[in-house]
Protein backbone atom coordinates (compact mmCIF):
# COMPACT_ATOMS: atom_id res chain seq x y z
CA UNK A 1 0.00 0.00 0.00
CA UNK A 2 0.92 3.56 -0.43
CA UNK A 3 0.94 5.79 2.32
CA UNK A 4 0.88 9.22 1.87
CA UNK A 5 1.59 11.15 5.60
CA UNK A 6 1.12 14.88 5.58
CA UNK A 7 3.40 15.87 8.70
CA UNK A 8 5.72 18.28 9.31
CA UNK A 9 9.49 19.13 8.27
CA UNK A 10 10.24 20.48 11.95
CA UNK A 11 12.00 19.27 15.05
CA UNK A 12 9.46 18.48 17.60
CA UNK A 13 9.39 16.90 21.02
CA UNK A 14 9.51 13.50 22.17
CA UNK A 15 5.74 12.91 22.62
CA UNK A 16 5.43 13.71 18.64
CA UNK A 17 8.31 12.01 17.43
CA UNK A 18 8.12 8.68 19.09
CA UNK A 19 4.67 7.90 17.87
CA UNK A 20 5.69 8.93 14.25
CA UNK A 21 8.38 6.70 14.80
CA UNK A 22 6.34 3.87 16.10
CA UNK A 23 3.77 4.53 13.01
CA UNK A 24 6.70 4.35 10.35
CA UNK A 25 7.95 1.39 12.14
CA UNK A 26 4.86 -0.61 11.41
CA UNK A 27 4.43 1.03 7.88
CA UNK A 28 7.62 -0.24 7.02
CA UNK A 29 7.23 -3.76 8.73
CA UNK A 30 4.39 -4.43 6.74
CA UNK A 31 6.52 -3.45 3.95
CA UNK A 32 4.07 -0.88 2.86
CA UNK A 33 5.71 2.25 0.89
CA UNK A 34 5.93 5.92 2.21
CA UNK A 35 4.53 8.75 0.26
CA UNK A 36 5.58 11.80 1.53
CA UNK A 37 7.23 15.33 1.19
CA UNK A 38 10.27 14.02 0.46
CA UNK A 39 12.32 16.63 3.19
CA UNK A 40 14.91 15.04 4.89
CA UNK A 41 14.53 17.31 7.74
CA UNK A 42 12.35 17.01 11.59
CA UNK A 43 9.27 14.75 11.44
CA UNK A 44 9.24 13.50 8.25
CA UNK A 45 13.09 12.64 8.45
CA UNK A 46 12.15 10.65 11.15
CA UNK A 47 8.86 8.96 9.49
CA UNK A 48 11.34 8.40 6.45
CA UNK A 49 14.21 6.93 8.49
CA UNK A 50 11.95 4.43 10.25
CA UNK A 51 9.94 3.16 7.50
CA UNK A 52 13.48 2.53 5.10
CA UNK A 53 14.83 0.94 8.52
CA UNK A 54 11.91 -1.12 9.38
CA UNK A 55 12.31 -2.55 5.21
CA UNK A 56 9.71 -0.24 3.57
CA UNK A 57 10.13 1.72 0.52
CA UNK A 58 10.29 5.60 -0.14
CA UNK A 59 8.48 7.77 -2.16
CA UNK A 60 9.39 11.33 -2.24
CA UNK A 61 7.96 13.95 -3.66
CA UNK A 62 9.54 17.52 -2.95
CA UNK A 63 9.62 20.64 -5.00
CA UNK A 64 12.40 22.97 -6.41
CA UNK A 65 12.83 25.44 -4.22
CA UNK A 66 13.20 23.07 -1.29
CA UNK A 67 15.52 20.92 -3.21
CA UNK A 68 18.40 21.85 -0.64
CA UNK A 69 16.18 19.89 1.72
CA UNK A 70 15.70 16.90 -0.27
CA UNK A 71 16.18 13.43 1.09
CA UNK A 72 19.16 12.51 -1.52
CA UNK A 73 22.07 11.45 0.52
CA UNK A 74 20.48 7.92 1.27
CA UNK A 75 18.59 7.77 -1.39
CA UNK A 76 15.17 7.05 -1.34
CA UNK A 77 13.35 4.26 -3.59
CA UNK A 78 12.32 7.42 -5.87
CA UNK A 79 12.19 11.21 -5.37
CA UNK A 80 10.04 13.37 -7.59
CA UNK A 81 10.69 17.59 -7.93
CA UNK A 82 7.36 19.27 -8.93
CA UNK A 83 7.43 23.04 -9.70
CA UNK A 84 5.20 24.14 -7.37
CA UNK A 85 3.57 23.39 -3.75
CA UNK A 86 0.13 22.70 -5.35
CA UNK A 87 2.16 20.63 -8.39
CA UNK A 88 3.60 18.50 -5.29
CA UNK A 89 -0.05 18.24 -3.46
CA UNK A 90 -1.34 16.74 -6.56
CA UNK A 91 1.26 14.57 -7.29
CA UNK A 92 1.12 13.56 -3.34
CA UNK A 93 -2.81 12.53 -4.33
CA UNK A 94 -2.22 11.17 -7.42
CA UNK A 95 0.43 8.11 -5.92
CA UNK A 96 -1.16 7.12 -2.80
CA UNK A 97 -3.80 4.33 -1.88
CA UNK A 98 -4.32 6.56 1.58
CA UNK A 99 -3.63 8.98 3.66
CA UNK A 100 -2.52 9.86 7.46
CA UNK A 101 -2.53 13.44 8.20
CA UNK A 102 0.30 13.93 11.18
CA UNK A 103 1.12 17.00 13.77
CA UNK A 104 2.12 19.49 11.75
CA UNK A 105 1.84 23.53 11.35
CA UNK A 106 0.32 25.78 7.97
CA UNK A 107 1.55 23.33 5.30
CA UNK A 108 0.21 19.76 7.03
CA UNK A 109 -2.95 21.89 7.80
CA UNK A 110 -3.41 22.88 3.76
CA UNK A 111 -2.79 19.31 2.52
CA UNK A 112 -5.47 18.02 5.45
CA UNK A 113 -7.79 20.09 4.17
CA UNK A 114 -7.13 19.84 0.65
CA UNK A 115 -7.81 15.81 0.92
CA UNK A 116 -10.50 16.40 3.14
CA UNK A 117 -12.36 18.55 0.63
CA UNK A 118 -11.53 16.23 -2.34
CA UNK A 119 -12.94 13.59 -0.34
CA UNK A 120 -16.39 15.42 0.26
CA UNK A 121 -16.75 16.18 -2.99
CA UNK A 122 -16.36 12.57 -4.13
CA UNK A 123 -13.33 13.60 -6.03
CA UNK A 124 -11.33 10.53 -4.19
CA UNK A 125 -12.37 7.75 -2.08
CA UNK A 126 -8.90 6.64 -0.46
CA UNK A 127 -9.11 6.75 2.99
CA UNK A 128 -7.93 9.51 5.50
CA UNK A 129 -6.61 8.73 9.05
CA UNK A 130 -5.93 11.86 11.24
CA UNK A 131 -3.23 10.40 13.68
CA UNK A 132 -4.36 12.80 16.99
CA UNK A 133 -0.73 12.15 18.29
CA UNK A 134 -1.24 13.55 21.99
CA UNK A 135 -4.13 15.28 21.21
CA UNK A 136 -2.88 17.47 18.79
CA UNK A 137 -6.34 17.70 16.72
CA UNK A 138 -8.76 17.69 19.78
CA UNK A 139 -9.32 21.03 18.44
CA UNK A 140 -10.44 20.39 14.77
CA UNK A 141 -11.50 17.03 15.54
CA UNK A 142 -14.39 19.46 17.71
CA UNK A 143 -14.78 21.32 14.96
CA UNK A 144 -15.26 18.53 12.40
CA UNK A 145 -18.32 17.15 14.36
CA UNK A 146 -19.40 20.79 14.54
CA UNK A 147 -19.20 20.85 10.93
CA UNK A 148 -21.12 17.58 11.02
CA UNK A 149 -23.82 18.61 13.59
CA UNK A 150 -24.63 21.82 11.99
CA UNK A 151 -25.20 20.62 9.02
CA UNK A 152 -21.97 22.00 7.07
CA UNK A 153 -20.76 18.24 5.85
CA UNK A 154 -22.71 16.68 2.84
CA UNK A 155 -21.47 12.95 4.25
CA UNK A 156 -21.06 11.34 7.76
CA UNK A 157 -17.85 12.61 9.67
CA UNK A 158 -17.18 9.03 9.62
CA UNK A 159 -16.99 8.72 5.66
CA UNK A 160 -14.49 11.38 5.43
CA UNK A 161 -12.07 10.61 8.07
CA UNK A 162 -10.75 8.23 10.69
CA UNK A 163 -9.52 9.66 13.72
CA UNK A 164 -7.40 7.50 15.47
CA UNK A 165 -5.32 8.02 18.64
CA UNK A 166 -2.02 5.77 18.32
CA UNK A 167 -0.10 4.57 15.55
CA UNK A 168 -1.17 1.36 15.63
CA UNK A 169 -5.01 1.86 15.12
CA UNK A 170 -4.31 3.94 12.26
CA UNK A 171 -2.59 1.39 9.98
CA UNK A 172 -4.63 -1.22 10.79
CA UNK A 173 -7.69 0.70 10.04
CA UNK A 174 -6.06 1.58 6.38
CA UNK A 175 -4.96 -2.45 6.22
CA UNK A 176 -8.58 -2.82 6.99
CA UNK A 177 -10.46 -0.38 4.37
CA UNK A 178 -7.55 -1.75 1.56
CA UNK A 179 -6.55 -5.18 2.47
CA UNK A 180 -5.20 -6.13 -1.02
CA UNK A 181 -2.93 -2.99 -1.46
Amino acid sequence: MNVCVFLSAADLDVRYTEPARRFAELLGKASHTLVWGGSDTGLMKVVADGVSEAGGRLSGVSVDFLAAKARLVSAPDEMVFTRSLAERKATLVERADAFVIMVGGMGTLDEATEILELKKHGRTAKPVVLLNTAGFYDGLREQLRRMEDEGFLPLPLAELVFIADDPAQALAFLEDTLPNA
